[in-house]
Formats: C-alpha cells, sequence, structure tokens
C-alpha cells in the first residue's frame, strides 16, 4: 500500500501521477457511459440529445477545471479553461470538415456516432503523441515557441484568404490514397467497418473497406492535420503537458457530442472562420511573446478570446438570420454518390 501511494504521488512529465490516474478513469468512464449506455442500442441522435450530452460533457470538463484550480491554484485551473476554449473553438472547424466527409460518403445519421466514437480513440492516442513531442521540443529548445509563434500567425493569416476554397473530395490525396491502395465497397455494409467479399478476379474471400471506414480514416486525418496548429495554440497559453493535454481531449470529447446539433445550422456560422482567423494570429502573438519574458496575463486572454468568438457567433447568426436550416438528415441514402458538383470539401490539410 506504501509503495503504491508513493508511486501515485511521484511526478511524471511534472504533474503528480495521481493527476494523470484521475484523468485517464473519467475519460474511460465518460467513453464507457456513452458506448455501452447511452448508445448501446443505435440509434440517430436527435438536436436535442445532442445538446443534452454535450451540456453533460461541459459540466463534466468545468468540474475538472475546478479541481484543478483547487489542487493547483488560480493560474492553472485558468489555464486549462483557456486552453479548453481555443481547443474547442479551433476544433469547430473540424466539424464542418467532417459533416461534409459524411455527405460525400453517404454516411446516414444512424452510423455517424459509431465513426465519431471510435475516431475518439485515435484522437486520444494521436493527441497523445504529438503533445507529448511538442512539450520534449518545448522543454529542451526554448526558441522553439518562436517557430510555434510564427506558424500560427502565418496560419491565422492565411485562413483569411482561403476562407471560402472548395475542393474535390475525389481529387484529395487521402481519399485517392485510400481508393487506389484498398478494396473499398460501393454501398454501405450496415454498421461493418470492413466485410469479407469474394475478389473479382479470384474469386476468393477477401477482407473489403466499407464507407464507414474510409469515413472513419478520413476524420483521423482531418483530426491529425488540424492538430499541428490547435495544439501549439494551447502551448501558448501553458508548457504545462497536464493542462495541454486534458484541455484537448475534453474540449473534443464534447464537440463530438454536439455535432449532431451543429450538423443541421453549420451554414449559419459563416463568419466564425474569421473570428478564428483573429484568435490564431493573437495567440501566435502572444505564443512569440514568451522567449522574451513577455507574459499576457491569462484571464485577460480568456476574456479576449471568449469575446472575439463570441462576436463571430452573434455577427454569423444575425447576417444569417433568414436562411434557411439544413434538413434533419442532410446526407444522402446509403451507397448514393451525391452528383460530381456536390462533392465538395474543405481541402484535408493545414489550415495554413
Amino acid at each position: 500500500m506504501e509503495s503504491l501511494l508513493a508511486a501515485l504521488m511521484g511526478d511524471f512529465l511534472g504533474t503528480p501521477v495521481y493527476f494523470w490516474v484521475a484523468f485517464i478513469a473519467i475519460v474511460i468512464g465518460l467513453l464507457v457511459f456513452d458506448l455501452g449506455i447511452l448508445h448501446r442500442d443505435e440509434h440517430e441522435i436527435g438536436a436535442k440529445e445532442s445538446l443534452g450530452l454535450y451540456s453533460f460533457y461541459v459540466a463534466i470538463a468545468l468540474a475538472f477545471g475546478g479541481w484543478v484550480w483547487w489542487q493547483r491554484g488560480a493560474e492553472a485551473g485558468l489555464e486549462f479553461y483557456t486552453g479548453y476554449l481555443i481547443e474547442q473553438s479551433l476544433a469547430m472547424d473540424n466539424m464542418f470538415v467532417i459533416a461534409t466527409i459524411f455527405s460525400f460518403l453517404a454516411i446516414p445519421r444512424l452510423y455517424q456516432h459509431r465513426v465519431l466514437f471510435w475516431g475518439i480513440l485515435g484522437v486520444i492516442a494521436f493527441r497523445a503523441i504529438l503533445i507529448g513531442l511538442g512539450a520534449a521540443l518545448v522543454h529542451s529548445f526554448s526558441w522553439i515557441l518562436f517557430g510555434f509563434g510564427a506558424f500560427l500567425i502565418f496560419t491565422g493569416v492565411k485562413m483569411f484568404s482561403h476562407k471560402d476554397e472548395e475542393h474535390d473530395i475525389a481529387a484529395n490525396p487521402v481519399f485517392a490514397f485510400i481508393t487506389s491502395r484498398f478494396r473499398v465497397t460501393k454501398e454501405l455494409q450496415g454498421r461493418n467497418f470492413t466485410v469479407k467479399q469474394p475478389d473479382p478476379k479470384t474469386g476468393k474471400l477477401v477482407t473489403w473497406l466499407t464507407p464507414l471506414a474510409v469515413a472513419l480514416i478520413m476524420v483521423e486525418t482531418v483530426d491529425l492535420i488540424f492538430a499541428v496548429d490547435s495544439v501549439p495554440a494551447v502551448f501558448a497559453v501553458t508548457q504545462d503537458t497536464f493542462i495541454v493535454y486534458t484541455s484537448n481531449i475534453f474540449a473534443i470529447l464534447g464537440l463530438r457530442a454536439l455535432y449532431f446539433a451543429l450538423a443541421a445550422a453549420m451554414g449559419r456560422f459563416r463568419y466564425l472562420q474569421t473570428a478564428l482567423a483573429i484568435v490564431l494570429v493573437l495567440v501566435g502573438i502572444k505564443i512569440f511573446l514568451v522567449p522574451v519574458g513577455i507574459k499576457i496575463d491569462t484571464l485577460l486572454s480568456l476574456v479576449v478570446t471568449v469575446g472575439i468568438l463570441a462576436g463571430g457567433v452573434i455577427f454569423s447568426l444575425w447576417k444569417t438570420r433568414n436562411a434557411p436550416l439544413a434538413e434533419d438528415d442532410p446526407t444522402p441514402t446509403p451507397g448514393a454518390r451525391p452528383p460530381r458538383a456536390e462533392r465538395r470539401l474543405t481541402p484535408l490539410r493545414p489550415r495554413g
């Protein structure tokens, strides 16, 4: 017992081990609750259920931030909340891309939660690798923060000029690689990611990917690519690996729950990307100042970020107040691809 207590009180990446254990236990509990209880029977998720689940995830994140505040002080608590807000805001851009992936691949709402759930597992692993690598670079080469800052400023500026670009997903290198290297069925095979079917040349039973698997791979790719700028953005707030990682994961968990409520109204957030671009530029300037000893107050950063994002959302809703909402389930019939003119997708590449 004493050795266990000593291990829990030990240090891992600058944070007591029991903090990590508590976080991992919470995430596992949330995933088990989500899949094993709420969605044990596969069903279409409506806006009301989506908003309720999102509120639950936000409450958990706020409570966790309060615990960090209580255990490690106000500065750490504010850093968690600021990182959480920044990551959730930037990750919202991912939701728009994910929606178009589902539309292009004709993934019905019934199976979208399945893709998003299993996608979370990849996010947890990939973000751990990226954040661990970023933390190692920051601690070994403090000047790397100049690179992070410059990249975020560049990315924010480029977002203004690329915000209305559309690209044909059929020409996207990720989609092209999957369809050229793997056997992919033309139609969905229920909730399966893979299926055994005869090879058209040999007649032998071989494994095929389904459009559901293609959607999962592309969603994971989107997460990985968009993490390239969202992770450095949180390093502008804090270099504490624990806060960077936990704020990332809680933000993504919440947004995945919110997806189904956002899906019907994504066209209403027309000017949100402009607000995100401004936030990226400001965050880039903030992280650029860290190596020279200039630290902007965390509470001020939080207030400014909230103000900019709220302004972007309110202005978007006002400008699009007469725009009709999308249909309740905008995805086509499974296996029925949309016309080529509708096969448009934001490019799967970093925002810059």
